[in-house]
């Protein structure tokens, strides 16, 4: 067995970093013979030295100088969280000539291209599959599995708190904020869950996959979000009876437009058929569906969250950055020959759900029909949900033809002014199976 020793330096030690040495620590034996040299953890840079730790921390090894740390590594594993100063330091490990492992979703989807072109001019690694959907391999898969192929479609559910939240609401049938509660007291959600519920944190995880599965630069200030913050028991139980459930869904793909090829990117609550494999992914779970052109549909399904699943992707991308030390190699660089544009809300289409509470009167669904005609859109089914004796009211459910958001948009706020119309009560997007 090869006695040469790799130094690697951790940047910050919360759960993730915690577990991170602890499996560097406990399973040493096994992660040399796979690297093919053994990993010296030479420094653990965290704010506050003082701080309780786990007994798996050598105190020892904590600083507060991660600047000094990083220029003395071949491994860096960032594991800080935020933009700086974990990109100032991920950006000076790199010129220092060491390889980067991270698993921070908002600065890849913020500074990606900085990060991947330092790393390309210096020849080193970064690796981040821990960014998106914790132990799920999606990232290895869409970048190197699917290399030969070509990707059509990425849907997928990568955020498990709000997937823990509709899902209670679906289960339970509780409101949206016991369900968040909920999750709170469980440790599924943060004291501030504003990242989660309003759909950044995904946005930042489809950025990267859109970006590797369409060899196209994404950044997250490309994808438009729409969280979960309005989603009402009511909206959770009408889709119940329609035999759907609501998810939070990041989308990215492929689509042809009268000028040729582009991607639409977003995130969204949307319906999904129960026979969609979306659709069975309960609790803090997350799964990704990739449609290919010759490998057909695949899905990842998995533990999207927690130290110890995300510190074994962290694991798996540093056994990969220390073999290509040792063997003088390196792993994939950032592929963007495609360059397609990216499509505006005008050019992609989706199918919609409006429910609307309207006077249970004669003629009022002729003249909803007739203002969406008018409109443009195209209604594909009408059900009637259910009816208010007490204040003469009905609910009415509407399903569109694929139409675009700036129609809907329209459409919706002429509905809103038919005097038969009480109310629109949500407008959601269907998913197809």
């Amino acid at each position: 067995m090869s006695e040469r020793a790799l130094r690697v330096a951790v940047l910050g030690c919360g759960t993730v970093g915690t577990e991170v040495v602890r499996l560097l620590t406990e399973q040493a034996g096994d992660l040399t013979a796979r690297t093919g040299a053994r990993l010296e953890v030479v420094g653990i840079a965290v704010r506050d030295t003082t701080v309780p730790r786990a007994d798996v921390v050598d105190t020892r090894l904590l600083t507060t100088d991660a600047s000094g740390l990083v220029r003395d590594a071949d491994l860096v594993i960032e594991l800080m969280g935020g933009i700086e100063p974990a990109r100032s330091l991920v950006l000076e490990a790199i010129e220092a000539g060491a390889g980067v492992v991270t698993a921070n979703k908002a600065l890849l989807a913020a500074h990606g291209p900085e990060l991947y072109e330092a790393a390309e001019e210096r020849g080193v690694d970064l690796y981040f599959e821990a960014a998106v959907a914790g132990a799920v391999p999606v990232v290895r898969g869409v970048r190197e599995s699917f290399a030969g192929d070509h990707v059509r479609r990425v849907v997928g559910i990568v955020n498990g708190t709000t997937n823990f939240i509709l899902d209670e609401m679906t289960s339970r049938g509780v409101g949206f904020g016991e369900a968040l509660a909920d999750a709170q007291a469980l440790g599924y959600a943060e004291a501030d869950p504003t990242a989660d519920i309003d759909g950044h944190d995904a946005a930042a995880k489809i950025a990267i996959l859109a970006s590797l599965a369409f060899h196209t630069r994404v950044s997250i200030d490309d994808v438009p979000v729409e969280g979960i913050r309005y989603v009402t028991a009511a909206d959770v139980e009408a889709a119940t009876r329609g035999h759907h459930v609501i998810k939070l869904l990041a989308i990215a793909e492929r689509r042809t437009t009268a000028d040729g090829d582009g991607i639409s990117v977003r995130v969204h609550p949307a319906l999904l058929p129960l026979e969609h494999p979306l659709a069975a992914v309960h609790g803090a779970y997350n799964a990704v569906v990739v449609d290919t052109e010759a490998a057909g549909r695949l899905m990842f399904y998995g533990q999207g969250a927690g130290g110890a699943p995300t510190a074994s992707a962290v694991l798996g991308d540093v056994v990969a950055a220390g073999r290509n030390r040792v063997s003088g190699g390196r792993g994939p660089a950032e592929s963007r020959y495609a360059e397609l544009p990216l499509l505006g809300g005008d050019e992609v289409t989706t199918q919609f759900q409006l429910r609307l509470e309207v006077a249970d009167v004669p003629g009022v669904l002729a003249e909803i029909a007739g203002t969406f005609g008018e409109k443009g859109l195209s209604i594909m089914t009408v059900t009637q949900e259910q009816v208010h004796a007490a204040d003469g009211a009905a609910v009415l459910v509407v399903v569109t033809h694929r139409a675009s958001e700036a129609a809907l948009a329209a459409t919706a706020d002429a509905v809103a002014r038919i005097p038969s119309v009480k109310r629109v009560l949500a407008v959601t997007r269907v998913e197809d199976v």
